[in-house]
């Protein structure tokens, strides 16, 4: 019980990003494996649909670590999400919590709001800003970009690869600019 306990209360950033950042010497030691995640979905998409398209030709059963490594990021989120929780909303700053009101954001019982992310705002302007047009932004971006941030800026950028220096300061100069320019224009469209 201690451990539980022990577990589900708050941890530092740093404890998580150390760990990250672990991840890839073991997995460069392990076997000169490449730490990403949006690869899964071509993996997945290689072994599913065999069809006689060019970039899912390849043999996708020497990259299947990557797939079990993918579940292992679900299963263990779910494990999280529905048994280490300690029952107490989310922690956030009072600035950011105003700044959420004058989007109409006030649930902070799960990590995502509900009042952006559930089932019932998936049919709505919302639901199709947030899900369809920014799903399909996160793919695209991550296609033309050659990978995803976990990719560049951890794999990427701890193997001193100047493209992911790049692409980490695109990604980080479109999630200010979506926190601070675009999100606020989109709320104040949709009242």
């Amino acid at each position: 019980m201690q451990l539980l306990k022990f577990i589900q209360q708050p941890w530092h950033w740093s404890v998580s990003g150390l760990l990250i950042g672990l991840t890839v010497p073991v997995l460069l030691i392990l076997g000169n494996k490449v730490f990403g995640i949006s690869s899964s979905l071509r993996h997945i998409c290689a072994a599913c649909f065999p069809a006689n398209i060019t970039f899912f030709k390849y043999d996708w059963k020497k990259e299947s670590w990557n797939l079990f490594f993918a579940a292992g990021i679900l299963l263990g989120a779910f494990i999280a999400g529905h048994y280490l929780q300690d029952g107490q909303d989310t922690q956030v700053a009072a600035a950011t919590r105003e700044r959420l009101a004058s989007y109409g954001i006030h649930d902070y019982r799960a990590l995502l709001p509900p009042e952006i992310f559930s089932w019932q705002q998936l049919f709505t302007w919302k639901g199709l800003i947030f899900f369809v047009i920014g799903g399909f932004m996160i793919g695209f971006g991550t296609r033309y970009a050659g990978g995803c941030t976990s990719g560049h800026s951890i794999m990427g950028l701890s193997n001193l690869q100047w493209p992911s220096l790049v692409a980490t300061v695109c990604f980080m100069a479109g999630g200010f600019a979506s926190a601070n320019l675009f999100i606020p224009l989109i709320f104040k469209w949709l009242h």
